[in-house]
């Protein structure tokens, strides 16, 4: 096999990338500047080695902690609970939430082994406890897996021994089911945000 299948073989194993997309993105690059592509595979050489999960959100990041744990001018008694790093970007692109993230690292799953062991639910609860959190705000998708995995963090969330109980939220309505996070408009992303609603 040549490089230039092989290297159409790496782009067409990415996410949305068919096997005719692959080609189209190796001739693209093979008709670029030599330094745009000798930094293009700099970058994705060094991406494992220098982008890594923030210790207390999960969410990937070049600085320990992540700069939104850092900010001070966030608020910190409240927390949003996604599924993984990118819905945080899609979160801080609307602009309206002002609070702190978790990345759980997926959903529920039992049809595929994955049981809340395998998420960050721990590291979650021991947040809640360490850090006065009035609000648990649930961003999981609206789908069987992302409803499921809602319910669970519900449940344990409340069940957690504090002085004053946690609120525990989930997005409202606005959302279509079986909908992705990361595909929503602005407008959606902000009613369903505003119009979130208790257990």
């Amino acid at each position: 096999m040549n490089t230039f299948d092989e290297l159409t073989n790496n782009f067409s194993r990415l996410p949305g990338i068919g096997k005719k997309s692959a080609v189209r993105i190796v001739n693209w690059l093979l008709n670029q500047d030599k330094m745009y592509v000798k930094k293009f595979a700099s970058n994705l050489n060094n991406l494992q080695d220098k982008v890594f999960p923030c210790p207390i959100c999960g969410m990937w990041t070049e600085t320990d902690p992540c700069p939104i744990c850092s900010n001070e001018l966030r608020d910190k008694s409240l927390i949003c609970v996604v599924e993984q790093s990118q819905d945080v970007t899609t979160f801080e692109n609307f602009g309206e939430f002002k609070g702190l993230y978790h990345i759980l690292g997926g959903l529920i799953k039992p049809l595929e082994g994955i049981g809340p062991g395998q998420l960050s639910i721990n590291s979650l609860l021991q947040r809640i406890k360490e850090n006065n959190v009035t609000e648990v705000i649930i961003a999981t998708n609206p789908t069987v897996e992302g409803d499921t995995t809602a319910l669970y963090l519900n449940k344990v969330i409340t069940e957690l021994q504090m002085p004053v109980p946690v609120k525990v939220t989930r997005l409202a309505t606005g959302i279509p089911v079986g909908g992705d996070l990361e595909y929503l408009d602005r407008r959606t992303l902000s009613l369903s945000f505003r119009g979130r609603t208790t257990f």
